[in-house]
């Protein structure tokens, strides 16, 4: 019976030293230069990960922050895009930390912080299609896909799974242990744009008990490059009608433009209210917007990103 015993404390202090180590790997410091509006920003250079490619991880805390209270938290995609334009590659972001701030001082939205996961621009599109919706496409259409892909030294080596394995098994658990923050489902949502607005849909889709609510800002129904012969949207839509999340449980947000890449999704937009409105959802849970003359640009995000986030967090 000794023996057991200490064999079991043993397994236990080896444990404890693997979770003591993982944590120690994970270094945050704040970016003292980043042009802010509001709050502060917490940056992890590398974020250790068994699922997919290590990337930066950052971590924006609104100005009122306190460990004595509890923050809701959104998490976006393509996290270095979302808030100082010094920094970007187009000099452009969402400003999220304007808007945020501003959502809370007004007293509009619950109090929240926001988590951006940097994409790596080599392999974000593999990061961020919805894996699972390429088992609709025809056998034939998909060999024919993958074989252009090849033609192009394009790669089809597809890590939407795993991509959401990384936040729903890595990041949240760090997240929902380091800051003062709610962890149920009713205080957790996902947002992105373009691939990211279709990862925001599939995240809640895969995990409908983790996410309440998901913003798919100009979301790519098209799924790779626009073309006619493209079987990616229809794939796309037949695994969302089979994997809608619960409208009793989940609120959906939609929208899209009509210029640049954007010009490429109205077509769509009726096949979303269909899946939707079949789904039992209603306007109080569901919107999908039209922005007439707006591009697919984090400048035309910026301008309207208070609906989605006001939608998702609001009192």
């Amino acid at each position: 019976m000794k023996k057991v015993v200490f064999i079991l404390i043993f397994l236990i202090s080896i444990s404890c030293k693997s979770q003591d180590q993982t944590k120690a790997v994970i270094k945050v410091y704040q970016l003292e230069n980043a042009v802010l509006a509001g709050g502060k920003l917490l940056r992890i250079d590398s974020f250790p990960s068994k699922f997919i490619t290590p990337r930066p991880v950052d971590v924006w805390l609104p100005d009122n922050y306190s460990s004595n209270k509890k923050y809701a938290v959104l998490y976006m995609h393509d996290g270095q895009n979302l808030f100082d334009e010094t920094t970007t590659w187009n000099k452009q972001e969402w400003k999220i930390d304007e808007v945020a701030t501003k959502l809370m001082k007004d007293g509009v939205s619950r109090d929240f912080i926001v988590v951006g996961v940097h994409n790596i621009p080599k392999i974000r599109w593999q990061d961020l299609f919805p894996e699972k919706a390429m088992n609709f496409v025809p056998k034939e259409e998909k060999e024919a896909l993958y074989a252009e892909a090849k033609k192009n030294n394009f790669s089809v080596d597809l890590n939407g799974d795993d991509y959401l394995r990384f936040i729903v098994k890595e990041l949240k658990p760090y997240i929902d242990q380091t800051y003062a923050v709610h962890t149920d489902k009713q205080n957790t949502f996902v947002m992105g744009s373009s691939m990211g607005g279709l990862m925001s849909m599939y995240a809640i889709a895969e995990y409908p008990e983790i996410f309440e609510g998901a913003a798919c800002v100009s979301t790519h129904w098209v799924g790779a490059s626009p073309s006619k012969t493209n079987p990616l949207p229809d794939a796309i839509f037949k695994y969302l009608e089979e994997n809608t999340p619960s409208s009793e449980k989940h609120r959906m947000y939609f929208d899209y433009g009509n210029k640049t890449l954007d010009q490429f999704y109205p077509q769509y937009a009726s096949r979303v209210d269909s899946i939707f409105l079949k789904a039992a959802y209603k306007k109080n849970n569901f919107k999908n917007l039209f922005f007439e003359g707006t591009d697919h640009s984090e400048n035309s995000w910026q301008k309207r990103v208070d609906i989605p986030l006001t939608f998702l967090l609001k009192k």
